[in-house]
Order: C-alpha cells, then sequence, then structure tokens
C-alpha cells in the first residue's frame, strides 16, 4: 500500500466528516438546493430574477421568527409564542403609526420594546422564576392571540381608512439595498451578528453551555438565570422585528396573522440541525431550515396544493426532524466511533531474536533486575527520567507533576511544579529551565524556581488537511538544538493520551515532527505524516535528530544540516520491540528504551488491517495484540546505527515498559510508563564525571565559569 493510500481512505475522510459541526446541516442544505431546483423545474418563472427578490421579501420576516425560535431552543428551552409576538408587533407598529402618530423612528423603537417587554415576561417566568418553557410560552400564546383577535376587532377600521405619509415607512414596506429587498438585507446583517454573538462573545457561549448543561453552567459560575432572561428578550425583540417589516408591507392586520407560524419556526430550526435538547446550533442552520420550510409551503400552494395538506405536510416534517435530531443526538458518538479508527496494512521488518541464546545483541539478560530503586510508591508512572546540574533526579508523572529526588541517596521528594495534563518527555536548555512535553496541551517550561510557562501550543495547519491540526494534540518527547531550538513529536493529530495506542494499531502516519525556534517564537512542522513519532535526540554533533517510531519499530535519522539537509532516512530498520525515548550517551553513542516487545501476534496482525479492525471492536486490546508490556529493556547504539548491546527485566517486576533512560555521572537512570519507581544502574566504563546538561550547553553555562 502507497504512502498516500495508507494517509487517506473513504472510510477516513466519513469519520473526519462526522466529527465536523458544519458536516451536520449538509443533509438539509442539500434538500434546501433540492427543493430549489424542484421548483424552479415544475413553477414557471419560478428561477426568475424577480420571483426571487419576491420570495426574499416575504420570507425575511418567517426568518427574523425562526432565528427567535433558535435562539430559545440554543439556550435549553422554547418559545411557542413567536407566532403571537408577532402578530403583536404588527399591530404595535400600525397603531404608533396610524393611530398615536408617532414618526418611524418612534414606531420602530416602541415596537421593538413592546417584543422585549413581551420576551422579558417569558424570561421572568423561566430564568427567574423556573417555570418550564413548554406550558409558560404555550400560555403566553393562548394569552396574546386573544389580545390580538380583541385589538385587531378594535382597530381594524381606523387601519384600514388611514394610510401614512412617510417616505421612510413605504422604504421598509417596499424598498431594496443593492437590489435586495431591505427586510432580507436586515435579515443578513442580523444574521451576521447573531453568528458573532453565538461564536464569538463570552454572552454567546455562556448561552450555548447552559443549553448543554444548566447544572453545569451553574457550577461553572455562569449566570444563568440572567442569560435565560436575556434570550427570551431577544427572542421577543425580534418577532417584533418581522413585524414591523411585516406591517410597512402589508399595511393591515387580522386574527389569522402569524397563526401557526410558531410551529413552523420549530420545524425549521429543528430541520435546520438546531437541536431540541439545547446547546447546539448556529443562526446559518436556522436560517437554512426556515428556507426549506418557506419554499415548501410556497411551492405547495403556487402548485395548487389545498392548505391542509401542506399543514400535514409540516407537521409530517416536524415529526420526522424531532425523530431524527433525537436519533443523532443519542447515536452520533457511536456512529463515529465505529468509523473513526481506519486501520491500514503496515508490515515490518523482521524482528531479530531475543533468545538468550542468540548470540546477538538483542539476547534478553538480567542486567536490570538488581538496578536500585528510587522513590518506590512515591512517584506515579514517571514517563521521562532527567538530572540536573545539582544531580537532582526529575520525573514526568501521570499526576500532572514534576517530581524531584535530591539527597546523597535521593531520599527527599518533593513536587518541583504542577503542570497538568501528562508530562511526557523533558529537557533543561541553556538557562535551566526545564521544558517539558504534556500530551494535550503542548510544550512548557518549568524555571529554576518552579514557575511554570508556556512554550507553544499550536503548530502551522495543513491546509489540505480536513480537520484543523495546528493544536498539538500529543506532545511526547523532546531535545533542544544547540542554536536553542526545540524539536519535538507530536506523535498523533487524531487521537488523545488515553487513546493514543489506537493510533498504533490504525498503522497511519498521524504524527509529526515539530520545532519551535524561541528566537522569532514560531513553531512549525518539520515533517507531517509521521508514523507515531515518539523519542526525539539531537545528535551529539548537533547537525541531525534522531527520531524513534514506535508503529513501525524503526529509527530514523532526519538531517538539519549539510549535503543532506532535510532528508529523512532509516537508522536502525530491525528492532525487537516498540522504540521510546532516545538520550546521548558519554561514549558518543545513545541509548534507547523498548517500551514493548513485539509478538508474532503483533506482527502477523500489522499486515492484516481488516482483521485489526474486527478484533478493535470485540475484544480489549491488552488481551490480544499489546506487545509483551511487562518486558523491561534499553539498547546502546553507534552514531552510525549498530546496536551494541542490551540491557533486559524480562519478569518486569522491578522495570517494565521502559520508556526513557538517561545517563547521568556513570549511571543510566530508568523511568516507565507505569512503573512505581525511578531505577538507577551502573554503567561499567561510563565516563563518571559526565552529565547532560554539560553535554549539551558547557560546563558553568549559566554562571559564566
Amino acid at each position: 500500500m502507497s504512502g498516500a493510500a495508507r494517509r487517506f481512505s473513504p472510510r477516513l475522510l466519513l469519520s473526519e466528516l462526522m466529527m465536523k459541526q458544519w458536516f451536520e446541516p449538509v443533509i438539509p442544505f442539500l434538500v434546501m438546493i433540492g427543493l430549489a431546483l424542484y421548483f424552479a423545474a415544475t413553477i414557471p418563472d419560478y428561477a426568475s430574477v424577480a420571483n426571487s427578490v419576491s420570495l426574499l421579501r416575504l420570507f425575511a420576516e418567517f426568518g427574523f421568527v425562526a432565528l427567535a425560535m433558535a435562539v430559545c431552543l440554543i439556550s435549553g428551552g422554547i418559545d411557542l409564542s413567536v407566532g403571537a409576538i408577532f402578530a403583536i408587533g404588527n399591530f404595535a407598529a400600525l397603531f404608533f403609526l396610524l393611530v398615536l402618530g408617532w414618526p418611524t423612528w418612534a414606531v420602530i423603537a416602541a415596537t421593538l420594546a413592546v417584543g422585549g417587554v413581551l420576551g422579558a415576561f417569558n424570561g421572568f417566568l423561566i430564568g427567574y422564576l423556573k417555570a418550564r418553557p413548554f406550558l409558560t410560552t404555550l400560555v403566553t400564546l393562548i394569552i396574546l392571540r386573544a389580545a390580538v383577535n380583541l385589538l385587531n376587532g378594535a382597530y381594524a377600521t381606523v387601519f384600514a381608512t388611514n394610510s401614512p405619509d412617510s417616505a421612510v415607512w413605504d422604504f421598509l414596506g417596499e424598498g431594496s439595498v443593492l437590489g435586495i429587498p431591505i427586510n432580507a438585507a436586515t435579515l443578513f446583517a442580523v444574521l451576521l451578528v447573531g453568528h458573532l454573538f453565538l461564536s464569538r462573545s463570552r454572552y454567546g457561549w455562556h448561552l450555548t453551555a447552559i443549553g448543554a448543561s444548566r447544572k453545569a453552567a451553574r457550577h461553572a459560575g455562569i449566570r444563568v438565570r440572567l442569560i435565560l432572561f436575556a434570550a427570551y428578550v431577544l427572542s421577543g425583540i425580534l418577532c417584533a422585528a418581522g413585524g414591523i417589516f411585516y406591517a410597512a408591507r402589508q399595511a393591515s392586520t387580522d386574527s389569522t396573522t402569524g397563526v401557526g407560524w410558531e410551529f413552523q419556526a420549530l420545524t425549521a430550526v429543528v430541520l435546520g440541525g438546531v437541536s431540541l435538547a439545547g446547546g447546539k446550533g448556529t443562526v446559518w442552520r436556522a436560517m437554512i431550515g426556515a428556507i426549506i420550510v418557506f419554499m415548501l409551503t410556497n411551492g405547495l400552494v403556487r402548485m395548487g396544493i389545498p392548505g391542509y395538506i401542506t399543514s400535514a405536510v409540516i407537521g409530517v416534517i416536524l415529526l420526522a426532524a424531532v425523530g431524527i435530531d433525537v436519533k443523532w443526538t443519542k447515536n452520533r458518538g457511536k456512529a463515529v466511533q465505529k468509523t473513526y479508527v481506519n486501520p491500514a496494512a503496515m508490515p515490518l521488518a523482521p524482528a531479530p531474536s531475543v533468545a538468550a541464546a542468540s548470540g546477538t545483541p538483542f539476547a534478553q539478560n538480567d542486567r536490570l533486575i538488581h538496578a536500585e530503586a528510587i522513590g518506590v510508591d512515591q512517584v506515579e508512572g514517571p514517563e521521562d527520567v532527567i538530572l540536573d546540574r545539582q544531580d537532582r533526579l526529575y520525573g514526568s508523572t501521570r499526576d500532572g507533576n514534576i517530581i524531584r529526588f535530591s539527597g546523597l541517596r535521593f531520599e527527599r521528594r518533593e513536587v518541583f511544579a504542577h503542570i497538568g495534563g501528562r508530562p511526557l518527555g523533558m529537557q533543561f536548555d541553556k538557562d535551566e529551565n526545564l521544558i517539558v512535553c504534556v500530551a494535550g496541551m503542548g510544550v512548557y517550561g518549568v524555571k529554576p524556581d518552579g514557575e511554570v510557562f508556556k512554550v507553544t501550543d499550536e503548530t502551522n495547519r495543513t491546509w489540505y488537511k480536513l480537520n484543523d491540526d495546528s493544536r498539538l494534540r500529543m506532545a511526547d518527547d523532546l531535545d533542544i538544538g544547540p542554536d536553542g531550538k526545540i524539536y519535538f513529536s507530536d506523535c498523533t493529530t487524531r487521537y488523545e493520551m488515553t487513546t493514543n495506542t489506537l493510533d498504533i494499531l490504525e498503522g497511519r502516519p498521524n504524527g509529526r515532527l515539530v520545532v519551535y525556534d524561541p528566537a522569532t517564537r514560531r513553531t512549525r512542522t518539520l515533517i507531517n505524516h509521521f508514523y507515531f513519532p515518539n523519542g526525539i535526540c539531537v545528535a551529539h554533533d548537533g547537525r541531525s535528530v534522531l527520531i524513534a517510531s514506535t508503529s513501525l519499530c524503526k529509527i530514523f535519522r532526519h538531517w538539519l544540516e549539510g549535503p543532506r539537509k532535510g532528508q529523512t532516512e532509516v537508522l536502525i530498520d530491525e528492532l525487537p520491540g516498540n522504540p521510546d525515548n532516545i538520550n546521548r550517551a558519554s561514549n558518543g553513542d545513545y541509548w534507547l528504551a523498548l517500551v514493548g516487545i513485539r509478538t508474532p501476534t503483533f506482527d502477523l496482525a500489522t499486515r492484516k488491517p481488516g482483521f485489526r479492525l474486527r478484533m478493535i471492536k470485540q475484544v480489549p486490546t491488552d488481551e490480544w495484540l499489546a506487545p509483551g508490556l511487562n518486558h523491561g529493556c534499553i539498547l546502546r547504539f553507534t552514531e552510525a546505527g549498530e546496536v551494541l548491546e542490551s540491557w533486559w527485566d524480562p519478569t518486569g517486576i522491578s522495570h517494565s515498559t521502559l520508556t526513557s533512560m538517561r545517563e547521568h555521572k556513570g549511571y543510566v537512570y530508568l523511568g516507565g510508563l507505569e512503573n512505581n519507581r525511578i531505577g538507577r544502574i551502573k554503567v561499567d566504563g561510563a565516563d563518571p564525571a559526565w552529565t547532560g546538561y554539560e553535554a549539551y550547553w558547557g560546563a558553568g553555562r549559566r554562571d559564566g565559569r
């Protein structure tokens, strides 16, 4: 299978599309386009410019009402009185204009105020008195509809025998802006503001959060009652705005004004993708649904279909939309889960023999079994370990802490820093700041006094990728070049810390090598589409960087300088396990940890993606596919990629799942993802004065000695 085929597949594309929020209204959008094409083909002059302008003018007023309903649904409520408030707005505008004789600007302000007051009544009952939105607005609907009938009976004759003498009022009814009816242009402007309000403002976020979980929003300190009150006030104002344009266009009112619009608006916004459960939806989705309902109603009427059939069709659509909304909300996660993992063939190089009698550098032994234990039960999963210039030992632990041990035998334990997330790879920069990869957060630093600061949490986005991959999803390991640039692995752009092993099982190049330049404070992706890059180590001469591919069981070298600059080559092709962190050795070699040992089952499954997919769905991966995680192993290899020796704990009792090792003053210190200790073992022939900091930055770099 080619590299491009491993990166892309129809199933992969579908799973990523299903995760995009904008993909949900694709079907309603296609329905809208289909309806427009159908009516254009069956109704004479339906697609003409004149008819399109006329339809826009008729639609805009209903669009305001649909938007009002959408705001209430997003907040987790509902407003069944939107049609009645629209009718009241229509009556109020005509009353202020024709009976009281107010100027147009005053009519507009007063009518909007009437809508706001009616919405405030609903908002007070629902937000502050905690009344149920459905029953509250149903009662409001009944009361307001009765009021409309009474007022129309009293003033119908007055409205019919008077006409306004105002150019501005006439413009509101029949005017256009750049060929677009004024009411439609105003609706579009309101939609833009509404989009910014919901997606970019704090109050919009709070409104959505309340709709998703009112209890959680309250615990988060959101002013739930005030936001709900404001939502219904806004709903009333939007309905009144639609009523103003309707009054200016029709110049009349009757008992049927806005009748049934609440149910049409509800059908529209749910059909567009605004959830009945609350907490999900956009103004654009509401408008897509509103256009569908409007076109369907208008088209059926123009085709001579009786009104009662049209109402029945709208009712059926509402039932279908509600059913789909409930089912999709309940099962969307399951659907994404079933399609998200997409294994690809990943044939590995043959695994070298690890048998004790094999005579190879990989032969199992017991050299790690008797390693000295540091901080037993005082450290939780030290994925990486490192020592500073004062011989203090640091471990990055699963509880979000950096633990520091000091003293002659490391008997003193302290929490050096609490970063959060899952701290992983670490390295000291020339100023003795501890730079740390944190899964789910990015790259952070800890100053010598324990102060935590952010280095970077994003890189440049891959322009052709469907999902935004600019966020650093799982920064894993890092190293620092002579020029201060920080090279680090982002091992997967599709999975999180708790599910990252699925990336290895998937067998696709979802990872990348990223570099941060402190001089420019810019982060960029150096290598994209890499197979689970894990351990990172800048070579002794600083001209290249070594990269461990955990899924391919290989070590790569990426050239930073020289004639092969920018090229990536395989340094070690055959390893008996899954490589993790890489670090320098005092004699010019390198240390490598193997987090798991390959098994025949693992090697066979990597060649059969269909088998892996079926097994992933039925059996926990640690029961059939996970390599031998109960083995601890580190290797030493040369600059040329020749493996010289291996150190093992085949029992896994002391040091299983080894992920890191650091040489320091003649000892190698061991860290493991699941271990409850840090190991230390003497290295025969190692330089007893060699430290990692001095190898990188020179002795006394900080104080100038």
